[in-house]
């Protein structure tokens, strides 16, 4: 099939871009407006493959979505350019409302009237997959319960609040126009390629620079942890093998606190690259006050996927952690470009 993915330079549309390049025989065309998390560094083991190419297009210009729909006979169009961070949100509003949003009917628009031209099987077939997040969903007691299809949306910040909106949109021009759509929401992905603002790669990078290591309030808050790669099945599956109007939960079922992510970062990173006087980063683990309206735990319940496509995890948070550790030591020609134009800089306090 011929895919086109939105925020291919991004780190889970980069993942996902390997991935059908490396294991399946899909073709696919990256479209990204490179803004700031985006890197096509991380395109460069597929980018000479010749079922692959870019496009630096913004999703919001109609025209140029459409005519690379036409031009390249697209079979699915799997969305995840989206504004992501949740601290930034808290500053800037207002790009997360255009990009989220905006940029989400645009597309939806460009998409319908492509598909509008479709007949036989190859309408039949088409699907548009929107990428979204499990903070939709608001968040849950540390006691129990988990997110499924069915919860109720519920989001705190404007990140998830955006988000929400594009779902609905999503599954609005389903319902109202036929346009078939699946709908996926994930729990928190890390793993290689991953831009140094959030927890997992920021960690990593200031242990190996023997800078403090900010932890938010007390490190209470609970995430359920999926590797990117096992996302990125995950979502092809969905893209291929979902049904229209449905949604899909995807999740590790690896819940953590953040404070033991860091624990556990620090104990990686001191066995495979010990600091210089043999200390502990866990040394290096400073609270700060904790960002406005931080949800108390997300956690997935990904039955719906395991059992009707056929998915399942194929790394737990100790195995996937430790080759995302091991990524970063092995490829600072990555990460240190990034690390001179963003160091961690503390965003989201007001």
């Amino acid at each position: 099939m011929k895919f086109l993915v939105t925020g291919g330079a991004g780190f889970i549309g980069s993942a996902v871009c390997r991935h059908l390049i490396r294991n399946t025989a899909h073709s696919v065309v990256n479209v990204d407006k490179l803004t700031y998390a985006a890197n096509l560094a991380s395109l460069e083991p597929i980018s000479n493959d010749p079922r692959y190419q870019f496009a630096k297009v913004d999703i919001r210009d109609r025209e140029a979505i459409g005519t690379l729909l036409r031009d390249n006979e697209i079979d699915v169009v799997m969305h995840l350019a989206a504004e992501s961070h949740v601290d930034r949100s808290i500053d800037g509003p207002g790009e997360f409302i255009q990009t989220n949003v905006v940029g989400t009917f645009d597309l939806l628009e460009a998409v319908r009237s492509y598909w509008s031209e479709l007949s036989g099987e190859r309408r039949d077939a088409f699907r548009f997959h929107h990428v979204s997040t499990d903070e939709v969903y608001g968040d849950l007691p540390l006691d129990g319960g988990l997110f499924t299809e069915e919860t109720p949306y519920a989001p705190s910040s404007p990140y998830s609040a955006s988000k929400a909106a594009s779902d609905h949109l999503a599954m609005a021009w389903h319902h109202t126009y036929k346009l078939p759509v699946v709908l996926s929401n994930c729990s928190n992905n890390y793993g290689p390629f991953h831009f140094p603002e959030k927890l997992i790669p920021l960690m990593i990078l200031n242990g190996l620079e023997g800078r403090d290591l900010p932890v938010y309030g007390r490190g209470e808050n609970v995430r359920d942890w999926l590797y990117v790669e096992d996302h990125a099945r995950a979502l092809e599956m969905i893209a291929t093998g979902g049904e229209p109007g449905r949604s899909y939960n995807v999740g590790g079922c690896n819940e953590r606190s953040n404070l033991d992510v860091v624990h556990t970062i620090c104990d990686t990173l001191d066995r495979l690259k010990p600091r210089d006087d043999g200390k502990s980063r866990r040394e290096q683990i400073a609270f700060v006050t904790d960002r406005p309206g931080h949800d108390l735990r997300y956690a997935i319940d990904a039955t719906r996927l395991e059992t009707e496509l056929g998915w399942k995890a194929e790394e737990n948070f100790d195995t996937g952690l430790e080759k995302t550790i091991s990524w970063f030591l092995d490829n600072e020609a990555w990460w240190r470009p990034l690390r001179e134009r963003y160091s961690g800089q503390r965003l989201g306090k007001s």
